[in-house]
């Protein structure tokens, strides 16, 4: 693959950046389209997408270079150099939320409703930004001798002439396919919350698989765990709980309704 797309002039568009923005934009006009359909205010939507890009783009580099503390330690000028690229996507996530709560907090609205309107976006933005990772070599997988590889011949990141698992290929695949899952719960949800839940859920049980076949070093461990590995046993348990806290809710709700109707009949 070919990071370096086309120049125009002293403009050159880049594979990853330009599968980045394609994921952004795609994230924006779906969000917008479902906030119409459930008759959510439009006007904040793209404020909204606006600031959790910037949260999580902010949040996904300080995660890398937490990462590569050790490199930044030796050689300080590697802040600068790994500028524009090096992201660990679970910090993107993260700080999206963030963002996308200081928001709704800043502005009145119901977080768990604009959540879980969100949350399929994020994984369709994802399925773009992985293709964007297959464009410019990175993120790339171990290698293998499987008739299911991919050999880079022009890649910054990945080693050439090597057949390596394409890892790219299948998280993108699991991200659109992700995407179209959260749509269909959103159809069926019983409560605010429940889409962003199973957002957290298969995400992290899906990366925290596929990072046994990645074999790009600069991503950190903790301990036999991968950063994003780590991370993601968190977030998993945070969507768990949700889920659960959201069941038990609806349940005691569902309790104190037929409590009061009990009352009224005597």
């Amino acid at each position: 693959m070919k990071n370096e797309l086309f120049t125009i002039g002293p403009f050159t568009v880049y594979g990853y950046g330009l599968m980045v923005a394609v994921g952004i934009v795609a994230a924006y006009l779906t969000t917008e389209y479902r906030a119409r359909k459930e008759k959510l205010a439009q006007e904040h939507v793209f404020s909204l997408v606006i600031w959790c890009a910037v949260g999580g783009f902010a949040s996904a580099k300080i995660l890398f270079w937490i990462t590569e503390w050790k490199e930044i330690l030796r050689d300080p000028s590697y802040l600068l150099q790994t500028i524009g690229d090096g992201f660990v996507v679970f910090g993107g996530i993260l700080g999206g939320i963030l963002a996308g709560y200081l928001y709704c907090r800043r502005n009145r609205l119901v977080f768990l409703k604009y959540f879980d309107l969100v949350m399929p976006s994020i994984a369709l933005a994802q399925g773009f930004g992985r293709i964007g990772c297959l464009l410019a070599g990175c993120c790339y997988g171990k290698e293998t001798d499987s008739f299911f590889s991919i050999t880079f011949y022009d890649s910054t990141f990945a080693p050439e002439g090597v057949a390596l698992i394409p890892t790219q290929i299948y998280s993108s695949l699991l991200d659109f396919a992700h995407f179209f899952l959260l749509l269909w719960i959103a159809r069926h949800k019983k409560a605010d919350g429940q889409v962003a839940a199973c957002y957290l859920i298969f995400y992290s049980v899906g990366r925290f698989i596929l990072e046994f076949f990645r074999g790009d070093s600069a991503r950190g461990r903790v301990g036999v765990l991968s950063t994003s590995q780590f991370i993601g046993l968190f977030t998993a348990l945070a969507g768990l709980l949700l889920l659960l806290y959201l069941g038990r809710k609806r349940r005691l709700n569902s309790e104190r309704m037929s409590s009061a109707k009990s009352s009224r009949r005597y």
